[in-house]
């Protein structure tokens, strides 16, 4: 079931409720066990009887912030008492010196600083240190700028297409020739290319490229000509930058999160398992998510896919020149959310600084 409007959750419980509410949810993030009357009373000294706190939860239980699986079971938070505790109660938790130093290694003294390996570096530092699923998606490549392009020939019969983007990526593609094609053919060739091409996103090169060419004649004996002719033909498959269906998701450990008490029963580690291989499931989720400059959580019910209804998703964007992809963690409703909203932002943080740089 959806969650009622996010704007009014909590709005209905009284000061008394939200404290029990509060300990419930302290309570059962610590420790993933069903939390009773008696030990809240106890454990968070909340100033009333066992049985005020017993028929607290009986209210909030009816209110939809808590549910129990059997009757004699304590309460346990529902995705809309997360929802109140994340908007109204948390506190992001600020990282200590040794788990910024331990990211910052990872992320920016890890060698490489091209995307793809950067990210999975950061995933990997995301899903060690939150205890949850680091997950990324690649940026998508659509509005990339095309800069400049390069012609070189590799061998009589192929040629490498070196594409520069605005956004500092490079690209690169080989074109198959019917035969050897003369340096100062390639040379004029290259110059059209970047003359008509250069400053077009990769869309729009895609879908104009044949009527920006088809005007273009070149040299006497045809060769140019002829290249050209490939490239207007070819054009859908050479400035297709989309990668394979759901392999421009990047995935941390699982077995970080396989390792938590949600998932040490078959069913529920079998779901998991299965999640993780829906890579063109979780492309889409994560492609369509609006940040609005900061982070965005989404828990349980309020995931638009089925298969994600018993997880918390807490992402951020990061940016390569124009261009933006997503980064962040997957794991069980029961998360330590002040702790993993921090990590991820500072995580990103640090990603954005090394892509700037």
């Amino acid at each position: 079931m959806k969650p009622e409007n996010l704007q009014t959750i909590g709005q209905d419980l009284s000061s008394r409720e939200q404290q029990v509410l509060e300990a419930v949810l302290r309570s059962y993030v610590d420790s993933a066990e069903p939390a009773g009357s008696r030990t809240l009373a106890k454990k968070f000294d909340l100033g009333v009887s066992p049985a005020t706190v017993r028929n607290t939860m009986s209210d909030l239980e009816a209110k939809g912030y808590l549910f129990h699986r059997h009757t004699s079971a304590g309460r346990i938070p529902t995705d809309q008492a997360y929802r109140f505790y994340v908007d109204r109660i948390m506190r992001p938790q600020p990282l200590t010196e040794v788990e910024r130093e331990h990211l910052a290694q990872e992320i920016e003294i890890g060698g490489s600083s091209a995307v793809e390996r950067l990210v999975q570096r950061a995933i990997r530092a995301l899903s060690l240190l939150s205890r949850e699923l680091g997950v990324a998606i690649a940026p998508n490549l659509e509005d990339a700028i095309l800069e400049r392009l390069e012609l070189i020939q590799v061998s009589s019969a192929k040629i490498l297409m070196v594409m520069s983007i605005k956004s500092g990526l490079v690209h690169t593609v080989y074109v198959d020739l019917p035969g050897e094609v003369q340096p100062e053919v390639l040379a004029s060739v290259a110059q059209v290319l970047n003359e008509r091409l250069s400053g077009l996103t990769l869309h729009a090169i895609r879908e104009t490229l044949p009527d920006r060419l088809r005007d273009t004649a070149l040299g006497a004996r045809g060769e140019a000509d002829e290249l050209l002719n490939i490239f207007i033909q070819s054009s859908s498959e050479l400035f297709d930058w989309t990668p394979l269906e759901g392999s421009e998701v990047h995935l941390g450990q699982t077995s970080v999160l396989a390792a938590q008490p949600e998932f040490n029963t078959g069913e529920r580690l079998k779901g998991l398992i299965e999640l993780t291989e829906q890579r063109t499931l979780l492309a889409d989720v994560l492609g369509n998510r609006e940040h609005k400059g900061g982070l965005k959580i989404t828990i349980g019910s309020e995931n638009p896919e089925e298969a994600l209804a018993d997880f918390t998703l807490v992402t951020a964007e990061y940016r390569v020149g124009r261009l933006k992809g997503v980064i962040g963690v997957i794991g069980p409703t029961r998360m330590p959310y002040e702790k993993v909203i921090a990590i991820v932002d500072y995580t990103s943080t640090l990603v954005n600084s090394v892509l700037r740089d």
